[in-house]
């Protein structure tokens, strides 16, 4: 393709997220047709050598150890986002208001205020540069599919949502002190980190906004080991040396009403052994359930109440080509992994930049996540009370 119909992409932050996102931006075109082509122009770190070292591992052009930099240079339309939330804002408005398109991870801010102000800028761009956050687990095969299910009316007025996101990764006491257990720099524990994809799901896949919460929050773990290298997942530090303070929740839980008269239940959690990845969502409604767990992520299991009774919940395999985003990619039963649904992202994110569309989530929609995560956390500062959101 020309250069004219290239999309040149700036990313800032490589580590964890920067590598499922360089991924995505490498394989996205080899597998969908694209109205325009990304290039990967360049990537942002502190350190030198180590952004050096991770443009050259990941397929970056060239790199930059200023994120300001890279707005300005005049070779990228579009930034991507993949460092701590309390970067999110500063950069995502620098570069809305340059006139780049932004793709921002999860969770949107570190507060509200922020979210908004990232809300506002997203909304002046518009239509000229366009923004949208990284909620991934939306392009997930069989939850895509579990949207269209409840779009269609199959299951008829929700009832109940259950959601839970279960991982065990920082069960080890002796796990180094990291950003994400640094409320200054990651707005919340197990609250934002992973129960923000499950919020999001929730009111995407139910098509309903929660409306109110009553919450609590608990740390378990109220020091951990300073130092170690450690990027965000696994790892293990010392029993000796210096200790910091861990300032964020390790378990959130909260009860919740939806707009449309549903109620939900949420978990989320970094301490529960032996679940790695089960990020879980059901919704039962008055004519049939569904069920989804990532760790089975090829799967969503259906109830259909005019069936057989008795028959219980039935597998369907999204694997088939009439399912979302699967007919690019392997014959069926050929499953997929957590990597495509960055891929799929990429897909969307790029087919409505092409087409002059609002991608989704937008920074709006994250915002809304942004209000329950605040409501949750007033509510368990204040667990006597029901929080609105």
């Amino acid at each position: 393709m020309s250069e004219t119909e290239s999309l040149r992409v700036g990313m800032i932050g490589y580590a964890f997220m920067g590598a499922a996102h360089s991924h995505a931006w490498r394989t996205a075109p080899r597998f969908f047709d694209l109205p325009l082509a990304p290039r990967m122009t360049a990537v942002a770190g502190r350190d030198p050598e180590r952004v050096a070292a991770a443009a050259a591992k990941l397929g970056w052009d060239s790199a930059e150890t200023d994120w300001r930099r890279l707005i300005e240079r005049d070779d990228i339309d579009l930034i991507d986002i993949c460092v701590p939330g309390d970067l999110h804002a500063e950069i995502a408005i620098a570069a809305l208001e340059a006139g780049k398109h932004v793709l921002c991870e999860k969770p949107l801010a570190n507060s509200v205020a922020e979210a908004e102000r990232m809300t506002a800028a997203a909304e002046a761009a518009a239509p000229g540069a366009v923004a949208m956050c990284g909620f991934s687990y939306r392009r997930t095969p069989a939850l895509s599919l579990a949207k269209r299910l409840v779009e269609s009316g199959a299951l008829g007025r929700i009832r109940h949502v259950r959601a839970q996101y279960l991982q065990d990764w920082l069960t080890d006491e002796n796990a180094p002190l990291t950003w994400r257990l640094d409320k200054s720099k990651s707005g919340s524990g197990s609250l934002g980190d992973i129960g923000a994809h499950i919020i999001d799901a929730a009111q995407w896949i139910a098509g309903q906004h929660v409306t109110g919460v009553s919450a609590m929050l608990e740390t378990f773990v109220a020091e951990r080991p300073v130092g170690g290298d450690f990027v965000g997942l696994g790892g293990h530090g010392g029993a000796d040396g210096p200790r910091g303070p861990v300032t964020v929740d390790d378990a959130a839980m909260f009860t919740a009403r939806f707009e449309g008269g549903a109620v939900g239940v949420f978990e989320a959690t970094r301490f529960a052994l032996g679940r790695k990845n089960a990020m879980r969502l059901e919704l039962n409604g008055s004519k049939a359930s569904l069920a989804f767990d990532f760790e089975d992520m090829n799967s969503l299991w259906f109830y259909d109440s005019a069936e057989e009774p008795d028959a219980g919940f039935r597998r369907i395999q999204a694997t088939e080509p009439e399912h979302p985003y699967t007919g690019n990619w392997w014959p069926v039963g050929h499953g997929l992994g957590y990597e495509h649904a960055f891929t799929h992202q990429v897909v969307d994110l790029v087919e409505a930049i092409a087409n002059r569309e609002q991608p989704a989530p937008s920074f709006a929609d994250a915002l809304r996540v942004q209000r329950v995560l605040e409501a949750v956390e007033a509510s368990a500062a204040d667990q006597s009370r029901w929080t609105e959101v």
